[in-house]
């Protein structure tokens, strides 16, 4: 059994690909979509999803989101008492994700095919492929996220002769490919995107607007309020583009401070990060040696695809309306499924070929001279060539006895190597002689994955080195033999209490969030819902849950809506 992960910033969802179509699959709490977030509760056991997100505003120290951003950097991130590493933090999701797939299928998960960015580097797709060995998780095929798109969209619309742009805008990050279809044949053609773009700066952008706009010093505020805002900002633009509503934020600080949010002031906020849209669209179009008016269509996809001001953006660029795909938030993982659906070798996908490509340019530092400080890039791999990928190329000495060559790795497209991102380096050691007569003979292969692989002769021929090693994520297999037993016994918050726990912390959340009599409305709310999850018995509980949640929607409604709306004005 192979399964198909899409390993969001925001959230994260599994499917199968099986009896000829892709099933997505829910989660313990019977939702199709898990939180990206794990929380350290206060008898320290862990909790991750939904449940562990909402406890974002009430319990800001303990809880972590968006981690999926610092993958592959050297960074940590404290929960309590506890310090993980943002794979450590994807590990736990993952793990979630593979357990929740197993009682579902009752069946042993062989293998995963896990979807990234497709501007994502080496570092950070083998902190992707290092986070799914912590948790247990066999990973041997990573695919981009507009790859895995294009190939749901193609398989389920049955288009299968046209040019598509897939732009795939997610909470944390935007990728662009162009994709031609012909018959079985799904061929990406050119990718481009931004890593530190999403549906999260957005929410940022109006909680800042508010601030700007109340004359806050967002340094005074307090974490809760800070994390409330955001959620708020998110629940807003989402119920702007789904219902056409202006829904109202509010803060209480010394006074309550609220902001209705209509189409024209969202536009007014976001215009600096849809500027940042321009450019990434262009570096796609250009590779593709396309013009707009050749594309077919263009398809939003991922959660944030579903913005109204994004649409109406990209309208205004392209000439075009581009369409939503039926399931934005779905589809990259579907994508995945069909991605093991192939590799597995399903009768009915044995015709489907998928290829893509290199996001960017791979080489070698190199000088013209000796003492050159001025190094420039020797490119290896070319930005838009296809994968695999492999190419060798012949390095000198520079220096008469020379007996060392050092190579160092970069990616990017600057001339100059400084400019461009340092993935690691080999020093490989040659035969003492005049200068440029002895040499390093080197080879990049970049897989499937996205992944390098460098190794570097000396023209002595007993020195090799195959492995590209970033300290940040690399760790033995001793190393991680002992993390994924440290990983297992972490303990859990009990299956049965998670429902319990996820009630509890949208309660807590809207009493940081209210003041005056809503928040006492709450607060007893609240004391009733503990009173009865410590001693209500199986049907009284049972009765809450659904009792509470709806009680729960409601208040929420009252909190994010102006009361003019509710009142049908």
């Amino acid at each position: 059994m192979m399964i198909g992960i899409d390993l969001g910033t925001t959230n994260s969802l599994v499917s199968i690909y099986r009896n000829g179509k892709t099933e997505l699959i829910p989660n313990r709490l019977g939702r199709i979509m898990t939180s990206s977030a794990v929380s350290v509760l206060e008898d320290g056991s862990l909790l991750v999803g939904d449940a562990a997100k909402e406890r974002l505003v009430a319990h800001r120290e303990r809880t972590a989101v968006s981690f999926k951003r610092l993958m592959g950097t050297g960074q940590t991130i404290r929960l309590a008492d506890r310090t993980f590493t943002p794979q450590e933090l994807s590990a736990l999701v993952l793990k979630q994700l593979y357990a929740d797939a197993k009682d579902f299928l009752q069946e042993e998960i062989e293998e995963a095919v896990i979807s990234v960015p497709a501007y994502f580097d080496d570092n950070q797709r083998n902190a992707t492929k290092l986070a799914a060995e912590l948790a247990g998780l066999p990973v041997r095929r990573l695919i981009n996220e507009p790859s895995a798109a294009a190939l749901s969209y193609s398989l389920s619309t049955g288009r299968n002769d046209c040019c598509l742009m897939i732009v795939d805008f997610g909470g944390g990050t935007l990728d662009v490919s162009i994709v031609q279809c012909f018959e079985n044949v799904i061929e990406i053609i050119a990718i481009a995107g931004d890593n530190r773009l999403g549906g999260d700066d957005i929410d940022r952008g109006i909680a800042d607007y508010f601030c700007r706009y109340h004359r806050l010093q967002e340094n005074t505020l307090s974490d809760s309020q800070r994390e409330s805002l955001l959620r708020q900002a998110e629940s807003a633009k989402k119920a702007l583009s789904a219902e056409g509503a202006a829904p109202r934020i509010r803060l209480s600080t010394d006074q309550e401070r609220t902001l209705t949010l209509d189409k024209s002031l969202l536009r007014e906020i976001c215009q600096p990060l849809l500027d940042r849209i321009r450019p990434v669209i262009a570096n796609a179009v250009r590779d593709s040696r396309l013009q707009p008016a050749q594309l077919d269509d263009v398809i939003l996809v991922g959660g944030s695809g579903k913005l109204a001001v994004l649409a109406d953006y990209l309208e205004e660029l392209l000439g075009k309306r581009p369409l939503t795909a039926e399931n934005p938030e779905t589809i990259v993982a579907e994508g995945a499924a069909v991605c093991a659906g192939i590799k597995s070798r399903r009768e009915e996908l044995k015709d489907m070929v998928m290829t893509d490509v290199c996001p960017f340019s791979l080489g070698i530092a190199v000088a013209d001279e000796a003492g050159d400080r001025n190094l420039h890039m020797a490119t290896m791999i070319s930005r838009s060539s296809m994968l695999p990928a492999s190419h060798k190329d012949l390095f000198s000495t520079l220096s008469d006895n020379q007996e060392w060559i050092r190579l160092q790795i970069y990616q990017g497209e600057s001339y100059y190597a400084e400019e461009n991102r340092k993935l690691g380096e080999l020093t490989v050691r040659v035969p003492a002689d005049r200068a440029g007569r002895q040499y390093a003979e080197v080879t990049f292969a970049y897989d499937i994955n996205g992944i390098l692989h460098v190794e570097a002769k000396s023209s002595g021929g007993d020195i090799r080195e195959t492995v590209i090693v970033n300290p940040n994520v690399h760790m033995t297999e001793e190393e991680i033999r002992r993390k994924v037993e440290e990983l297992r016994q972490l303990q859990y918050a009990n299956e049965r209490e998670q429902e319990d726990l996820l009630l509890t912390a949208r309660a807590e959340r809207l009493y940081t969030e209210l003041t005056g009599e809503p928040r006492e409305q709450v607060g007893m709310f609240l004391q009733h819902l503990q009173q009865t999850i410590r001693n209500g018995g199986l049907v009284e509980k049972k009765k809450m849950r659904r009792e509470a949640a709806d009680w729960l929607d409601q208040m929420e409604k009252w909190v994010y809506y102006a009361s003019w709306e509710l009142s049908g004005r």
